[in-house]
């Protein structure tokens, strides 16, 4: 199967990101792995996430790193700049995986990992 230019965003011990890589290896699916902690969030691709995803979907409230944080810091991320500072210097904060698909800055991009969407995903690109 020809597959897409796919970069896989996040933080390697992360068990949804290896959830995604076994997922894809899995499928037969190369993909570039960017990590969080050894390369940092790429200032230049958070704005197009941000565009294509919308900041609240990258920020995860859910996790450890949000709950860690004290109320004033949680408070301040009212807005895409606010949000885009927090993940800059804490990358721990954004969801994960983020996904660029077509592996280029206006490609699309999901957040999260879902086998299925992903297999629709493959599906109707193996196609085109």
């Amino acid at each position: 199967m020809s597959t897409p230019a796919i970069t896989l965003y996040g933080i390697p011990n992360c068990d949804t990101v290896k959830k995604a890589r076994a997922w894809l290896a899995a499928q037969g699916v190369d993909c570039r792995f960017h990590d969080f902690k050894k390369q940092g969030v790429p200032a230049e691709r958070l704005g197009g996430w941000i565009a294509a995803v919308g900041w609240e979907k990258l920020v995860n409230r859910q996790g450890t790193t949000w709950r860690k944080l004290d109320s004033a810091a949680q408070a301040a991320v009212q807005d895409a700049a606010s949000a885009s500072a927090l993940m800059q210097a804490n990358a721990s904060v954004i969801k994960r995986p983020v996904v660029e698909w077509a592996g280029t800055a206006d490609g699309p991009v999901t957040v999260g990992f879902d086998p299925v969407a992903w297999n629709e995903r493959l599906a109707s690109r193996s196609k085109s």
